[in-house]
């Protein structure tokens, strides 16, 4: 499977994905990429703004029904 289709299935299992998270599981450090071409394919992904515990802030991703 290639990490777009990794990144897919996490998405429609768990809803959602971060950049720790698909670098974690995937080894995708390229998460936005990924995310633009799975875009590219017609999906529903949006981006959303998550704070951490440490008060930094990441990019999340969201599958919106597809």
């Amino acid at each position: 499977m290639t990490q777009s289709n990794l990144i897919l299935a996490h998405l429609k299992k768990h809803g959602k994905i971060n950049w720790l998270e698909a670098y974690e599981y995937y080894n995708s450090s390229r998460l936005a990429a990924r995310i633009y071409d799975l875009k590219q394919d017609g999906h529903n992904i949006q981006k959303f703004n998550k704070r951490l515990q440490n008060k930094k802030v990441v990019a999340e991703y969201k599958l919106l029904g597809d």
